[in-house]
Parts: C-alpha cells; sequence; structure tokens
C-alpha cells in the first residue's frame, strides 16, 4: 500500500488495529462490488456486519460506541472508500449525519432509542437536508413543520421533500431539518421521522451514473404527524446541519485518499505486469512519470489528512479547514483516478479494474457534501474577509 512517508509506522495501537480490521473486512467479506456498481445495488447483507465491527460512529462515546480517536476513524473511512465510495457513503450517512446529530443534539430518551440500534445496523437512517430546488442553498429550504393545535399541541407535522438522499429507500429513520413555522422567525430545526409513518415515501433514484453501488432516494412529506418529542431540543438554526456536514467531510477527505490510493496500486501493478515493445510498460518515461505524481498528490492528500486528525482531535479543527481537505483530496482522487484508467488502456474501461469506477464515484463525491465550487468560497471568505454569497 503506497505510504511513502511512513505515516502508518506512527499510528498507534489503537489505530493500526482499526486499518488493519477494515482492510481484513474489506478483502474477506465485500464480494464483487463491481457487479453491484454494474447492477446498480448496494450490498445491504454488509450492514449489520459493518455495525457488529463497530464501523457506525465509532468515534462518539457512550451507548455501546467505541470512542476511537479522530484518526482511527479517518483511517476506517480511507479503507471503506479504497473499497468503493457507496460503502463510505452508507458508514459516513449512518454515523456522521445521522447518529452525530442524535448524540450532539438529541434528547437522553432520543439517544437511548437510536443510538444502540444505529451503531449494530439493525437500523438504519438518513439526512434529510438538499431538496429539489435547495441544494448549495440549504438555509432557502421549503420543509416545513408546524405544531399541530398551535404553540401547545403535542404533535408537529411536517410538510416538504428532500432528495439525493442516501440510505432512504432502505432507512428506518430520517433526520430532517426543516423550518419551524411554529416560532416567529421560523428557525431550521430537525426532527426524528420514521419512515413507516403515514405520509412519508422514500422512493429510489435510479439510473444514476455515478455511485452506484449506494442508495440514494428522495423523501416526501405530505402531512406527516411526529409527537413533539420527535424533535431534537439541542440546536436551532443552520448550525445543526452545516455542524453534521462537517463531521461527514472530515470522512470524505480521508476516505478519497483510500480511492485514490487503491487507482494507484492498481495501476502500478499493472505498470509492472503489462508489457509491450519487449518490456513491462512501467519501464517507459511516460508511465513512470504518471506515477510519480500520482504517488506525489496521493501523499500530499495523506499528510493532509492526518493534519486535519491531529487538528480536530485537539479541538482546533475549523470547518474551514475541513472544506480545503475535502476539496483538495476530492479534487486530488478525481484527477488521479482518471491518469490510473489512462495507464490500463482499453482495459481499464470494464469492471476487471477499479479506476474507471472510482472515477465515476468521484464525480458524486465532488459534487455532495457542498461542491468544490462551493468549498472554494468558503476558503475565499475566510482568506478575505468578504463573503461571495449571503
Amino acid at each position: 500500500m503506497l505510504d511513502y512517508f511512513g505515516l502508518e509506522a506512527d499510528l498507534d495501537q489503537e489505530e493500526r488495529l482499526l486499518l488493519e480490521s477494515a482492510r481484513d473486512f474489506v478483502d474477506g467479506e465485500v464480494e464483487d462490488i463491481g457487479q453491484h456498481w454494474i447492477d446498480g445495488t448496494f450490498p445491504e447483507e454488509l450492514i449489520p456486519k459493518m455495525g457488529e465491527m463497530g464501523f457506525y460512529a465509532p468515534n462518539l462515546e457512550g451507548y455501546g460506541l467505541a470512542n476511537v480517536s479522530e484518526k482511527s476513524y479517518g483511517l476506517l473511512m480511507q479503507e471503506l472508500e479504497a473499497c468503493d465510495s457507496g460503502l463510505r457513503s452508507m458508514a459516513s450517512v449512518q454515523g456522521a449525519l445521522v447518529m452525530y446529530p442524535i448524540h450532539a443534539f438529541g434528547s437522553d430518551e432520543q439517544r437511548e432509542e437510536w443510538l444502540p440500534k444505529l451503531g449494530t445496523g439493525e437500523a438504519v437512517g438518513c439526512f434529510g437536508l438538499t431538496e429539489p430546488e435547495h441544494g448549495s442553498n440549504p438555509s432557502a429550504m421549503e420543509t416545513r413543520a408546524e405544531r399541530a393545535g398551535g404553540h401547545a399541541g403535542d404533535e408537529y407535522v411536517l410538510n416538504g421533500s428532500k432528495t439525493w438522499i442516501t440510505n432512504s429507500p432502505i432507512a428506518d429513520v430520517a433526520v430532517v431539518w426543516a423550518k419551524d413555522h411554529s416560532e416567529d422567525d421560523n428557525p431550521v430545526r430537525g426532527f426524528l421521522v420514521e419512515t413507516d409513518r403515514d405520509g412519508v415515501t422514500t422512493n429510489k433514484i435510479d439510473d444514476k451514473l455515478s455511485l452506484r453501488a449506494s442508495i440514494t432516494g428522495e423523501i416526501s412529506l405530505q402531512n406527516v404527524h411526529i409527537p413533539k418529542e420527535n424533535r431534537l431540543p439541542g440546536v436551532s438554526g443552520m448550525k445543526g446541519p452545516l455542524s453534521c456536514l462537517t463531521q461527514a467531510r472530515y470522512g470524505i477527505a480521508w476516505g478519497a485518499v483510500g480511492a485514490a490510493r487503491d487507482c494507484f496500486e492498481t495501476a502500478r501493478e499493472y505498470a509492472t505486469d503489462r508489457e509491450q515493445f519487449g518490456k513491462p510498460i512501467g519501464g517507459f518515461q511516460m508511465q513512470q512519470q504518471k506515477l510519480a505524481e500520482m504517488a506525489t498528490q496521493i501523499t500530499l492528500a495523506q499528510l493532509l489528512a492526518h493534519r486535519l486528525a491531529d487538528l480536530k482531535e485537539r479541538g482546533d479543527m475549523r470547518p474551514q479547514h475541513v472544506s480545503m481537505a475535502k476539496r483538495n483530496n476530492v479534487r486530488m482522487a478525481r484527477d488521479q483516478s482518471r491518469v490510473a484508467r489512462e495507464m490500463l488502456g482499453g482495459n481499464g474501461i470494464t469492471t476487471d479494474y477499479s479506476p474507471m469506477r472510482h472515477m465515476t464515484n468521484m464525480e458524486t463525491v465532488y459534487t455532495y457534501e457542498g461542491t468544490h465550487d462551493i468549498h472554494t468560497l468558503i476558503l475565499g471568505e475566510d482568506l478575505t474577509g468578504i463573503a461571495a454569497y449571503n
């Protein structure tokens, strides 16, 4: 495995154990991810197995969760995405976008009800923020929640729609963000919506050309009644969903390194085995230049991810740090997967080799959890003090 600066040599025992466990899981339990990608399916039998391994929110504390270091969590995301972005997305959504807000903002009753089941994979969750007309500007969301019977009502009624929601067709609970029209300023609040409630539909989105080994869908809410106890009590405003996205983007910054590393290893092995003009193609200067540049760019992204983990562990990580890491590492993986595919020639367009699958997946990862352009503007504002958008 590419580790040019020997970063793994500095891992502690816990970090090394989780890294090796994740690699063994991918090698031993994940069968034919390429065929799942072709079929547009997710290997659902892995959901409880990933729970048994403690892959859902292992960096959180209590409720049977492992409370591992932030670097351990990042290494886990790296190894899952080295297999496929769909595998990392499932674990990332379950942990960072569903379990994290319940853990951080939920009531004791909500935590006790959901975190153990989500942690083992007995229950599956999804995160409802993006809407058909509001992607990069989620604060303009139209989904609304209102108290039935006024301020003293015991129920909320939710109406609206969310789209591009990972896991929604198989989810038991959705963390839905909506504007609370029961209050004067209509603050954004989080609600736990069980997907078997009347008025909830979670249609699957088919015919994707990217992230195919992932279940993606919609959430439609038509006069959905939920008890007031289903509201997350610990947060109000866009701080809630944005803090969740920061957690998820941290995992993406690590995961993209895994995808790129798998592309590099595939290309390097091919270059040393494939012979043309009397010698392995890896012996030609042009191919060596490609491998050298790939290794350099992946190593730089690894160093950025490791530094980000150190900042997160000691509480010094800012959302802008995560924007830089997500922006850089996903762009790197997008670019280097294309180079790896190129080195494989015609063979590279088949599912026998992973780079083109990673390459198409990166088109989604480049877009979701904040587009590349939005992260650019976040950094621009942080560097200049001038916001390019409201």
